[in-house]
Protein backbone atom coordinates (compact mmCIF):
# COMPACT_ATOMS: atom_id res chain seq x y z
CA UNK A 1 0.00 0.00 0.00
CA UNK A 2 2.97 2.32 1.24
CA UNK A 3 4.39 1.62 -2.18
CA UNK A 4 1.23 2.08 -3.93
CA UNK A 5 1.33 5.54 -2.32
CA UNK A 6 5.06 6.11 -3.53
CA UNK A 7 4.32 5.41 -7.24
CA UNK A 8 1.46 7.25 -7.68
CA UNK A 9 3.00 10.32 -5.62
CA UNK A 10 6.02 10.07 -8.25
CA UNK A 11 3.61 10.07 -10.89
CA UNK A 12 1.83 13.13 -10.53
CA UNK A 13 5.12 14.84 -9.39
CA UNK A 14 6.28 13.90 -13.00
CA UNK A 15 2.47 14.75 -14.99
CA UNK A 16 3.78 18.43 -12.80
CA UNK A 17 7.14 18.85 -14.66
CA UNK A 18 7.53 21.25 -17.27
CA UNK A 19 7.57 19.08 -20.60
CA UNK A 20 10.94 18.98 -22.87
CA UNK A 21 10.45 22.11 -25.03
CA UNK A 22 12.67 20.65 -28.08
CA UNK A 23 11.81 17.33 -29.45
CA UNK A 24 15.01 14.67 -28.82
CA UNK A 25 17.04 13.23 -32.47
CA UNK A 26 15.20 15.92 -34.36
CA UNK A 27 17.29 19.23 -33.38
CA UNK A 28 18.56 19.84 -37.41
CA UNK A 29 14.92 19.88 -38.61
CA UNK A 30 13.96 22.02 -36.04
CA UNK A 31 16.76 24.43 -36.51
CA UNK A 32 16.03 24.62 -40.07
CA UNK A 33 12.17 25.36 -39.60
CA UNK A 34 12.84 27.94 -37.19
CA UNK A 35 15.48 29.99 -39.41
CA UNK A 36 12.36 30.24 -41.10
CA UNK A 37 10.62 32.37 -38.82
CA UNK A 38 13.65 34.82 -39.08
CA UNK A 39 13.50 34.90 -43.12
CA UNK A 40 10.62 35.73 -43.86
CA UNK A 41 10.30 38.72 -41.09
CA UNK A 42 12.82 40.63 -43.53
CA UNK A 43 10.86 40.94 -46.61
CA UNK A 44 7.57 41.32 -44.12
CA UNK A 45 8.93 44.63 -42.60
CA UNK A 46 10.92 45.71 -46.13
CA UNK A 47 7.80 46.50 -47.27
CA UNK A 48 7.31 49.63 -44.63
CA UNK A 49 10.77 50.63 -46.54
CA UNK A 50 9.13 49.38 -49.81
CA UNK A 51 6.23 52.05 -49.31
CA UNK A 52 8.60 55.10 -49.02
CA UNK A 53 11.21 54.13 -51.42
CA UNK A 54 8.18 53.68 -54.23
CA UNK A 55 6.97 56.79 -53.78
CA UNK A 56 9.98 58.63 -54.49
CA UNK A 57 11.31 56.25 -56.92
CA UNK A 58 7.89 56.00 -59.13
CA UNK A 59 6.64 59.70 -57.66
CA UNK A 60 3.42 57.94 -56.56
CA UNK A 61 0.78 58.75 -53.68
CA UNK A 62 0.36 56.96 -50.48
CA UNK A 63 -2.65 55.15 -51.40
CA UNK A 64 -0.58 53.77 -54.60
CA UNK A 65 2.23 53.06 -52.77
CA UNK A 66 -0.07 50.69 -50.58
CA UNK A 67 -1.04 48.55 -52.97
CA UNK A 68 2.55 46.85 -52.18
CA UNK A 69 0.65 46.01 -48.87
CA UNK A 70 -2.82 44.67 -50.95
CA UNK A 71 -0.24 42.94 -53.28
CA UNK A 72 1.82 41.35 -50.44
CA UNK A 73 -1.72 40.18 -48.35
CA UNK A 74 -3.34 38.70 -51.59
CA UNK A 75 -0.48 36.52 -51.82
CA UNK A 76 -0.58 35.37 -48.43
CA UNK A 77 -4.68 34.39 -48.50
CA UNK A 78 -4.65 32.99 -51.95
CA UNK A 79 -1.76 30.87 -51.80
CA UNK A 80 -2.47 29.51 -48.43
CA UNK A 81 -4.94 26.73 -48.83
CA UNK A 82 -3.50 25.54 -51.86
CA UNK A 83 -0.34 25.05 -49.73
CA UNK A 84 -1.96 22.54 -47.47
CA UNK A 85 -3.85 20.41 -50.11
CA UNK A 86 -0.29 20.14 -51.88
CA UNK A 87 1.14 18.97 -48.38
CA UNK A 88 -1.72 16.94 -47.64
CA UNK A 89 -0.06 14.82 -50.38
CA UNK A 90 3.31 15.68 -50.44
CA UNK A 91 4.09 16.61 -47.09
CA UNK A 92 5.59 19.55 -44.46
CA UNK A 93 8.87 19.13 -46.03
CA UNK A 94 7.69 19.80 -50.19
CA UNK A 95 5.69 22.89 -48.41
CA UNK A 96 9.25 24.30 -46.98
CA UNK A 97 11.15 24.00 -50.19
CA UNK A 98 8.41 24.96 -52.70
CA UNK A 99 7.82 27.80 -50.72
CA UNK A 100 11.97 28.44 -50.56
CA UNK A 101 11.71 28.46 -54.01
CA UNK A 102 9.12 30.64 -54.84
CA UNK A 103 10.44 33.04 -52.30
CA UNK A 104 13.61 32.88 -54.12
CA UNK A 105 11.84 33.74 -57.66
CA UNK A 106 10.06 36.82 -56.17
CA UNK A 107 13.53 38.35 -55.45
CA UNK A 108 15.00 37.36 -58.09
CA UNK A 109 12.22 39.23 -60.11
CA UNK A 110 13.15 42.27 -58.63
CA UNK A 111 15.93 42.61 -61.01
CA UNK A 112 14.25 42.60 -64.36
CA UNK A 113 11.23 45.20 -62.87
CA UNK A 114 14.02 47.38 -61.66
CA UNK A 115 15.41 46.82 -65.06
CA UNK A 116 11.91 48.01 -67.07
CA UNK A 117 11.19 50.65 -64.42
CA UNK A 118 7.21 49.14 -63.69
CA UNK A 119 5.48 49.08 -60.55
CA UNK A 120 2.69 46.50 -61.83
CA UNK A 121 6.25 44.19 -61.88
CA UNK A 122 7.26 45.01 -58.38
CA UNK A 123 3.81 44.37 -57.42
CA UNK A 124 3.57 40.91 -59.39
CA UNK A 125 6.78 40.43 -57.68
CA UNK A 126 5.98 41.19 -54.15
CA UNK A 127 2.97 38.40 -54.87
CA UNK A 128 5.14 35.94 -55.68
CA UNK A 129 7.27 36.42 -53.16
CA UNK A 130 4.31 36.10 -50.37
CA UNK A 131 3.05 33.07 -52.02
CA UNK A 132 6.11 31.76 -51.36
CA UNK A 133 5.91 32.74 -47.70
CA UNK A 134 2.38 31.47 -47.27
CA UNK A 135 3.62 27.87 -48.13
CA UNK A 136 6.54 28.45 -45.43
CA UNK A 137 3.91 29.53 -43.11
CA UNK A 138 1.21 26.74 -43.63
CA UNK A 139 3.91 24.31 -43.03
CA UNK A 140 6.13 25.84 -40.48
CA UNK A 141 3.59 26.71 -37.64
CA UNK A 142 1.70 22.84 -37.47
CA UNK A 143 5.25 21.69 -38.03
CA UNK A 144 6.98 23.60 -35.35
CA UNK A 145 3.63 22.53 -32.99
CA UNK A 146 3.71 19.08 -33.43
CA UNK A 147 7.74 18.24 -33.71
CA UNK A 148 7.86 17.09 -30.04
CA UNK A 149 5.36 16.71 -26.82
CA UNK A 150 2.43 17.97 -27.51
CA UNK A 151 1.64 19.78 -24.27
CA UNK A 152 4.78 21.71 -25.24
CA UNK A 153 3.44 23.03 -28.80
CA UNK A 154 2.61 26.36 -27.74
CA UNK A 155 5.76 26.58 -26.10
CA UNK A 156 7.58 25.25 -28.60
CA UNK A 157 5.85 27.58 -31.37
CA UNK A 158 5.67 30.54 -29.48
CA UNK A 159 10.10 30.10 -29.25
CA UNK A 160 10.12 29.70 -32.90
CA UNK A 161 8.45 32.39 -33.54
CA UNK A 162 10.54 34.46 -31.34
CA UNK A 163 12.61 34.71 -34.06
CA UNK A 164 10.55 36.51 -36.64
CA UNK A 165 10.55 39.68 -34.95
CA UNK A 166 14.39 39.81 -35.24
CA UNK A 167 14.13 39.27 -39.06
CA UNK A 168 11.06 41.67 -38.49
CA UNK A 169 14.02 44.54 -37.20
CA UNK A 170 16.45 43.64 -39.74
CA UNK A 171 14.46 44.16 -42.50
CA UNK A 172 14.05 47.41 -41.35
CA UNK A 173 17.64 48.00 -40.89
CA UNK A 174 18.53 46.30 -44.12
CA UNK A 175 15.66 48.68 -45.93
CA UNK A 176 17.19 51.96 -44.12
CA UNK A 177 21.19 51.27 -44.74
CA UNK A 178 20.55 49.68 -48.15
CA UNK A 179 17.94 50.95 -50.18
CA UNK A 180 17.49 54.52 -48.77
CA UNK A 181 19.48 57.23 -50.54
CA UNK A 182 18.92 59.88 -47.93
CA UNK A 183 18.10 61.91 -51.06
CA UNK A 184 14.88 63.84 -50.60
CA UNK A 185 14.08 66.25 -53.03
CA UNK A 186 12.15 69.46 -52.61
CA UNK A 187 9.68 70.50 -54.84
CA UNK A 188 12.41 73.15 -56.58
CA UNK A 189 14.85 70.85 -56.72
CA UNK A 190 12.43 68.63 -58.85
CA UNK A 191 11.71 71.12 -60.76
CA UNK A 192 15.07 72.12 -61.84
CA UNK A 193 16.12 68.50 -62.57
CA UNK A 194 13.18 68.36 -64.31
CA UNK A 195 14.13 71.53 -66.45
CA UNK A 196 17.85 69.94 -67.11
CA UNK A 197 15.80 66.67 -68.20
CA UNK A 198 17.75 64.82 -65.48
CA UNK A 199 14.39 63.77 -63.14
CA UNK A 200 14.13 60.43 -64.86
CA UNK A 201 17.86 59.24 -64.62
CA UNK A 202 17.51 60.34 -60.29
CA UNK A 203 14.10 58.27 -60.28
CA UNK A 204 15.77 55.30 -61.90
CA UNK A 205 18.52 55.56 -59.51
CA UNK A 206 16.06 55.37 -56.65
CA UNK A 207 14.83 51.98 -58.00
CA UNK A 208 17.68 50.60 -58.90
CA UNK A 209 18.68 50.23 -55.44
CA UNK A 210 16.13 47.79 -54.61
CA UNK A 211 17.93 45.23 -56.47
CA UNK A 212 21.22 44.32 -54.72
CA UNK A 213 19.14 43.80 -51.41
CA UNK A 214 16.44 41.12 -52.61
CA UNK A 215 19.29 39.41 -54.87
CA UNK A 216 20.83 38.55 -51.31
CA UNK A 217 17.51 37.36 -49.84
CA UNK A 218 16.79 35.01 -52.76
CA UNK A 219 20.33 33.74 -52.76
CA UNK A 220 19.42 32.75 -49.05
CA UNK A 221 16.22 31.27 -49.81
CA UNK A 222 17.32 28.87 -52.65
CA UNK A 223 20.18 27.58 -50.07
CA UNK A 224 18.16 26.84 -47.63
CA UNK A 225 15.47 25.07 -49.94
CA UNK A 226 18.84 22.87 -50.41
CA UNK A 227 19.51 22.44 -47.32
CA UNK A 228 16.45 21.54 -46.47
CA UNK A 229 15.61 19.27 -49.51
CA UNK A 230 18.91 17.42 -48.31
CA UNK A 231 18.38 16.51 -44.62
CA UNK A 232 15.82 14.10 -43.38
CA UNK A 233 12.76 15.32 -41.60
CA UNK A 234 10.85 13.19 -39.23
CA UNK A 235 7.05 11.81 -40.07
CA UNK A 236 4.45 13.69 -37.82
CA UNK A 237 1.70 12.17 -36.77
CA UNK A 238 -0.97 13.54 -37.52
CA UNK A 239 -0.08 13.38 -41.36
CA UNK A 240 -0.48 9.58 -40.99
CA UNK A 241 -2.87 8.68 -38.19
CA UNK A 242 -6.09 8.44 -39.28
CA UNK A 243 -4.46 5.96 -42.66
CA UNK A 244 -2.93 6.93 -45.92
CA UNK A 245 -6.42 7.45 -47.43
CA UNK A 246 -7.65 10.10 -45.11
CA UNK A 247 -5.70 13.59 -45.18
CA UNK A 248 -8.48 15.90 -43.34
CA UNK A 249 -12.00 17.61 -44.94
CA UNK A 250 -12.74 20.61 -44.52
CA UNK A 251 -16.36 20.17 -43.15
CA UNK A 252 -14.87 18.08 -39.92
CA UNK A 253 -13.73 21.41 -39.03
CA UNK A 254 -16.85 22.44 -38.14
CA UNK A 255 -16.98 20.24 -35.80
CA UNK A 256 -14.52 21.72 -33.58
CA UNK A 257 -15.44 24.85 -32.12
CA UNK A 258 -11.92 26.20 -30.33
CA UNK A 259 -10.85 25.79 -33.89
CA UNK A 260 -13.42 28.13 -35.14
CA UNK A 261 -12.89 30.76 -32.92
CA UNK A 262 -9.31 30.68 -33.45
CA UNK A 263 -9.65 31.68 -36.61
CA UNK A 264 -11.34 35.05 -35.29
CA UNK A 265 -9.55 35.73 -32.87
CA UNK A 266 -6.40 35.49 -35.27
CA UNK A 267 -8.37 37.86 -37.59
CA UNK A 268 -8.88 40.54 -34.88
CA UNK A 269 -5.46 39.81 -33.67
CA UNK A 270 -3.60 39.99 -37.35
CA UNK A 271 -5.36 43.50 -37.66
CA UNK A 272 -4.12 44.91 -34.37
CA UNK A 273 -0.82 44.06 -34.73
CA UNK A 274 -0.87 45.37 -38.34
CA UNK A 275 -2.60 48.73 -37.67
CA UNK A 276 -0.84 49.50 -34.30
CA UNK A 277 2.39 49.38 -36.16
CA UNK A 278 1.10 50.76 -39.29
CA UNK A 279 -0.06 54.00 -37.38
CA UNK A 280 2.47 54.00 -34.58
CA UNK A 281 4.76 56.71 -36.63
CA UNK A 282 1.84 59.02 -37.17
CA UNK A 283 0.48 58.58 -33.23
CA UNK A 284 3.95 59.69 -31.74
CA UNK A 285 3.93 62.57 -34.16
CA UNK A 286 0.69 63.71 -33.31
CA UNK A 287 1.05 62.93 -29.86
CA UNK A 288 4.06 64.45 -29.03
CA UNK A 289 5.69 66.12 -32.29
CA UNK A 290 8.63 64.29 -32.39
CA UNK A 291 10.43 64.22 -36.43
CA UNK A 292 9.83 61.36 -38.21
CA UNK A 293 13.56 60.15 -37.53
CA UNK A 294 12.58 60.22 -34.06
CA UNK A 295 9.43 58.53 -34.58
CA UNK A 296 10.94 55.87 -36.61
CA UNK A 297 13.45 55.04 -33.86
CA UNK A 298 10.58 54.80 -31.47
CA UNK A 299 8.86 52.35 -34.20
CA UNK A 300 12.26 50.06 -34.32
CA UNK A 301 11.97 50.05 -30.21
CA UNK A 302 8.79 48.49 -30.07
CA UNK A 303 9.90 45.77 -32.53
CA UNK A 304 12.62 44.71 -29.98
CA UNK A 305 10.02 44.73 -27.12
CA UNK A 306 7.74 42.32 -29.37
CA UNK A 307 10.90 40.28 -29.55
CA UNK A 308 11.94 40.20 -26.16
CA UNK A 309 8.22 39.33 -24.84
CA UNK A 310 8.39 36.35 -27.38
CA UNK A 311 11.21 34.74 -26.05
CA UNK A 312 10.20 35.46 -22.22
CA UNK A 313 6.22 34.10 -23.00
CA UNK A 314 7.99 30.98 -24.06
CA UNK A 315 9.38 30.37 -20.80
CA UNK A 316 6.55 31.65 -19.11
CA UNK A 317 4.56 28.59 -20.16
CA UNK A 318 6.40 26.67 -18.14
CA UNK A 319 4.09 27.87 -14.75
CA UNK A 320 1.40 29.20 -16.69
CA UNK A 321 -0.64 27.93 -18.95
CA UNK A 322 -0.81 29.12 -22.50
CA UNK A 323 -4.81 30.50 -22.68
CA UNK A 324 -4.35 31.76 -19.47
CA UNK A 325 -1.19 33.55 -20.42
CA UNK A 326 -2.77 34.40 -23.56
CA UNK A 327 -5.82 35.62 -21.29
CA UNK A 328 -3.90 37.71 -18.75
CA UNK A 329 -1.41 39.40 -21.59
CA UNK A 330 -4.54 40.53 -23.89
CA UNK A 331 -6.25 42.11 -20.49
CA UNK A 332 -3.28 43.64 -19.99
CA UNK A 333 -3.10 45.09 -23.86
CA UNK A 334 -7.17 46.51 -23.20
CA UNK A 335 -5.50 48.78 -20.71
CA UNK A 336 -2.99 49.77 -22.22
CA UNK A 337 -4.61 50.93 -25.65
CA UNK A 338 -7.21 52.53 -23.67
CA UNK A 339 -4.56 54.71 -21.90
CA UNK A 340 -3.35 56.10 -25.64
CA UNK A 341 -6.84 56.80 -26.35
CA UNK A 342 -7.38 58.48 -23.69
CA UNK A 343 -4.43 60.02 -22.94
CA UNK A 344 -2.69 60.74 -26.06
CA UNK A 345 0.74 62.10 -25.30
CA UNK A 346 3.92 60.73 -23.55
CA UNK A 347 1.96 58.89 -21.46
CA UNK A 348 -0.08 57.56 -24.12
CA UNK A 349 3.15 56.91 -26.07
CA UNK A 350 4.69 54.13 -23.56
CA UNK A 351 1.47 53.04 -23.38
CA UNK A 352 1.06 51.87 -26.61
CA UNK A 353 5.03 50.71 -27.06
CA UNK A 354 4.47 48.66 -24.56
CA UNK A 355 1.68 46.55 -26.25
CA UNK A 356 3.96 45.14 -28.93
CA UNK A 357 5.38 43.18 -25.76
CA UNK A 358 2.12 41.86 -24.81
CA UNK A 359 0.84 41.13 -27.93
CA UNK A 360 3.95 39.12 -28.49
CA UNK A 361 2.46 35.78 -28.13
CA UNK A 362 -0.79 36.01 -29.33
CA UNK A 363 -0.05 35.04 -33.16
CA UNK A 364 1.56 31.29 -32.34
CA UNK A 365 -0.68 30.80 -29.03
CA UNK A 366 -3.62 30.88 -30.79
CA UNK A 367 -2.10 29.04 -33.64
CA UNK A 368 -1.12 26.38 -31.34
CA UNK A 369 -4.17 26.28 -29.46
CA UNK A 370 -6.43 26.62 -32.52
CA UNK A 371 -4.70 23.50 -33.80
CA UNK A 372 -5.33 21.27 -30.70
CA UNK A 373 -7.20 17.39 -31.43
CA UNK A 374 -7.21 18.47 -34.84
CA UNK A 375 -5.26 15.38 -36.24
CA UNK A 376 -5.55 14.68 -40.11
CA UNK A 377 -7.11 18.09 -40.25
CA UNK A 378 -4.25 20.01 -39.17
CA UNK A 379 -2.44 20.97 -42.41
CA UNK A 380 -6.05 22.61 -43.70
CA UNK A 381 -6.23 23.59 -40.10
CA UNK A 382 -3.31 25.29 -40.20
CA UNK A 383 -3.93 27.17 -43.84
CA UNK A 384 -7.59 28.85 -42.16
CA UNK A 385 -5.37 30.01 -39.25
CA UNK A 386 -2.44 31.63 -41.62
CA UNK A 387 -5.53 33.21 -44.15
CA UNK A 388 -7.22 35.34 -41.38
CA UNK A 389 -4.13 37.19 -41.33
CA UNK A 390 -5.77 39.26 -43.74
CA UNK A 391 -7.60 40.94 -41.14
CA UNK A 392 -4.15 43.38 -41.16
CA UNK A 393 -5.78 43.86 -44.45
CA UNK A 394 -9.30 44.82 -43.48
CA UNK A 395 -8.53 46.08 -39.54
CA UNK A 396 -6.21 48.42 -40.87
CA UNK A 397 -7.97 50.80 -43.60
CA UNK A 398 -10.61 51.03 -40.98
CA UNK A 399 -8.64 52.53 -38.37
CA UNK A 400 -7.68 55.39 -41.14
CA UNK A 401 -11.04 55.85 -41.86
CA UNK A 402 -11.92 56.57 -38.37
CA UNK A 403 -8.81 58.86 -38.06
CA UNK A 404 -10.08 60.79 -41.08
CA UNK A 405 -13.34 61.25 -39.85
CA UNK A 406 -12.64 62.26 -35.77
CA UNK A 407 -9.08 64.11 -37.39
CA UNK A 408 -8.16 62.03 -34.55
CA UNK A 409 -5.74 58.83 -34.84
CA UNK A 410 -5.33 58.06 -30.95
CA UNK A 411 -9.52 57.23 -31.64
CA UNK A 412 -8.73 55.07 -34.58
CA UNK A 413 -6.72 52.66 -31.81
CA UNK A 414 -9.93 51.50 -30.62
CA UNK A 415 -9.74 48.84 -33.12
CA UNK A 416 -6.88 47.22 -31.80
CA UNK A 417 -8.74 47.83 -27.91
CA UNK A 418 -11.70 46.06 -29.30
CA UNK A 419 -9.76 43.26 -31.19
CA UNK A 420 -7.81 42.40 -27.73
CA UNK A 421 -11.18 42.22 -26.03
CA UNK A 422 -12.07 39.55 -28.38
CA UNK A 423 -8.63 37.66 -28.31
CA UNK A 424 -9.33 37.43 -24.15
CA UNK A 425 -12.54 36.19 -24.50
CA UNK A 426 -11.36 33.67 -26.78
CA UNK A 427 -8.31 32.91 -24.12
CA UNK A 428 -10.24 32.46 -21.23
CA UNK A 429 -13.51 30.82 -22.85
CA UNK A 430 -13.61 30.17 -26.47
CA UNK A 431 -9.53 28.23 -26.23
CA UNK A 432 -11.35 25.27 -24.57
CA UNK A 433 -14.94 24.82 -25.97
CA UNK A 434 -15.86 21.70 -27.38
CA UNK A 435 -12.51 20.08 -26.07
CA UNK A 436 -13.01 17.08 -23.69
CA UNK A 437 -11.74 17.69 -19.99
CA UNK A 438 -8.44 15.69 -20.05
CA UNK A 439 -6.96 18.61 -23.00
CA UNK A 440 -7.90 21.52 -20.73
Amino acid sequence: MQMSKTVSSSAIAASREPRPLFPAGHLVPFFLVTALFFLWGVPNNLNDVLIRQFMKSFAINRPQAGLVQFSFYMGYFLLAMPAALLMRKLGYKAGFVIGLLLFGLGTFLFWPAAIVGRYGFFLFALFVIASGLSFLETASNPFIAQLGDPESSERRLNFSQAFNPLGSISGVLIGTVFIFSGVELTPQQIGSLRSQHLYDAYLRSETLRVIKPYLVLGVVAVLWAVLIWRTKFPTIRSEHEAGAENHGHFRDLLQYPHFLLAIVAQFMYVGAQVGTWSYFIQYVQDSTHQPEKVAGYFLTGTLAAFGVGRFSSAYLMRFIAPNKLLGIYAVVNIVLVAVGVLLPGWVGLWAMFLTSFFMSLMFPTIFALGLKRLGPNTKIGGSLLVMSIVGGALLTPLMGLIAEAYHSIALAYLVPLAAYVFVAAYAFGGAKAGLPKEAM
